[in-house]
């Protein structure tokens, strides 16, 4: 059984959706639950975990509203205002809501230090009252603040997204995994595996680089924090669906049907409240 842990859905806006530029062009459309539902049967995904991909409260309403059409989405990793003065009434709103398990910003867009600054801090401090898991995403550069803030906030859950984007393309890794060192030792902090396939170089997928990538993420965070996921569909810029999981799927062959439960879908079960 697999519950890929990071699965985007949008109904593409080329004003709020800039980021998705010319060159990124088999991605500049809608993808919807429709469109990932062909995966489910064919590669025995079982459900899926839907992220943020706009900073906006509406986005959360949009991801709701889809989980509550598909079951295969069990659960939502939202957008909230952190700075927000009504942050905490916000948070107790969705209460209601058991599909959300958890908020994300894209702080790689951010300048570094964003995560660390007072209000933005604040904000996050306040997500484990409710009992919400926070996704870091950010640059392989800005990794410092990842440890910065694990430091500050020991107890909050917090999951890497994409193995913290190590930069496949020039594979200078040194300050990557110096930080994941750090980062790994939190016992709170997950780790997705998901998103490598955009990692290197779009048209040539150096397998080798992934697995090198791989071999030091299984051994700092090991198979009991770490999260299949795939980054659909970010992806498609690097690969198909069918591809990751053939290079996934050869990585953990070496580790027992126990662990490999675990790495597919019980890890997510547990980190995100299935």
């Amino acid at each position: 059984m697999i519950i890929d842990s990071h699965v985007h859905f949008w109904e593409f806006d080329p004003v709020r959706d800039a980021w998705i530029t010319e060159e990124m062009s088999a991605i500049r459309r809608d993808f919807s639950p429709d469109d990932f539902s062909l995966f489910l049967n064919e590669n025995q995904i079982k459900g899926c975990i839907a992220v943020q991909a706009d900073q906006s409260d509406e986005e959360t309403k949009f991801l709701v509203s889809l989980a509550k059409e598909n079951s295969f989405i069990k659960g939502v990793v939202g957008w909230i205002d952190l700075t927000s003065e009504k942050l905490e009434e916000s948070l107790q709103n969705y209460q209601s809501e058991k599909l959300i398990k958890g908020f994300r910003h894209i702080a790689e867009g951010e300048e570094t230090c964003f995560l660390l600054q007072e209000n933005v801090l604040e904000g996050i401090s306040k997500l484990h009252q409710f009992d919400y898991t926070f996704d870091i995403l950010l640059r392989q550069d800005q990794l410092s603040d990842a440890v910065k803030l694990s430091e500050i906030l020991p107890d909050q859950p917090f999951i890497l997204d994409h193995c913290g984007k190590p930069d496949l393309k020039t594979n200078d890794l040194k300050d990557w995994k110096s930080n994941i060192s750090e980062l790994a030792q939190n016992p709170n902090i997950y780790c997705k595996v998901s998103g490598l396939l955009t990692q290197g170089n779009w048209n040539s997928i150096d397998e080798k680089s992934i697995f090198e990538t791989l071999d030091f993420i299984f051994l700092q965070f090991g198979i009991k924090r770490l999260v299949f996921g795939s980054d659909w569909p970010v992806m498609l810029l690097g690969g198909n669906y069918a591809l990751w999981l053939k290079i996934v799927s050869k990585y953990v062959s070496q580790f027992s049907k126990i662990e490999q439960e675990l790495f597919y879908s019980g890890n997510a079960v547990k980190f995100y409240k299935l």
